[in-house]
């Protein structure tokens, strides 16, 4: 038994397809198992929910009531490559936050059209980037996760950077390699850059929050505060980028040539 568990074991770290349908399996395992204790855990806070969709009423009725401030409110449609139809509606059922390498899971997978590199989002801005996917579930590579890289700039400028976690607080993460020629105020607003293929651009992520130059290569480094409570996740929306796959598959050409 031990030979036997060590062969299967080289087998699947050797082999592409056998890992992937060993990860498709542990996905779909996994999120059965998640999708349980989320069900018992929303039974429990349906008191925090009622209490915070109320909250959300009244916010929503006094801006029916102020005409100006309706015609302020973010549409789908008015996101630059981004419609209902190209987005994918599921719910987190499990969020880990607390390692260096972070995940969610959520209860969407390929028969939902969810496939990997898809962005995902929520009302408040990015969430992370789809890694794996089973049937009816999928695993996301969260914003916290030290191997994250999202491209972002400032809104107000225009100048761009990566986007990545120092694996500290859940509250922030960094923007690198931003040029100090760049006029930077704390509190501007951060967004996701044109460069992404993944992400439509101007999609909310955070305001600056303190900013420090890198000593080696001395640029901007930025540490910017989420709109989104990382740790209070709820439902997402999975975004659906059709040109995706036609520009990466060119930029790989490029390369090749």
């Amino acid at each position: 038994m031990l030979l036997l568990g060590i062969s299967l074991t080289l087998t699947i770290q050797s082999h592409t397809y056998h890992r992937s349908r060993v990860i498709s399996s542990a996905n779909f395992l996994s999120g059965g198992v998640y999708e349980k204790i989320n069900n018992a855990s929303e039974y429990l806070n349906l008191k925090t929910e009622n209490d915070a969709l109320a909250q959300e009423n009244a916010k929503l009725r006094s801006l029916l009531i102020n005409v100006k401030d309706t015609a302020s409110l973010p549409k789908l449609e008015n996101i630059k490559g981004l419609k209902p139809a190209n987005i994918i509606v599921s719910k987190v059922i499990h969020n880990s936050y607390d390692a260096h390498e972070n995940y969610l899971t959520l209860n969407s997978g390929s028969l939902q059209g969810v496939k990997s590199d898809m962005g995902v989002i929520n009302s408040l801005g990015i969430v992370g980037i789809v890694d794996n996917t089973s049937n009816n579930y999928s695993t996301v590579v969260s914003i916290l996760n030290i191997k994250s890289q999202i491209n972002a700039k400032l809104k107000r400028s225009n100048h761009f950077g990566s986007l990545t976690w120092d694996g500290k607080s859940t509250g922030y993460v960094q923007l690198i390699d931003i040029p100090r020629l760049a006029a930077i105020k704390i509190g501007d607003t951060i967004v996701t850059g044109g460069q992404s293929v993944i992400f439509p651009e101007n999609i909310n992520i955070g305001t600056v929050y303190k900013r420090y130059t890198n000593k080696e290569n001395h640029y901007y480094t930025l540490d910017i505060k989420l709109f989104n409570d990382m740790t209070n996740l709820g439902h997402v929306y999975i975004i659906k980028s059709k040109d995706s796959e036609e520009i990466t598959n060119l930029e790989k050409a490029g390369k090749n040539e």
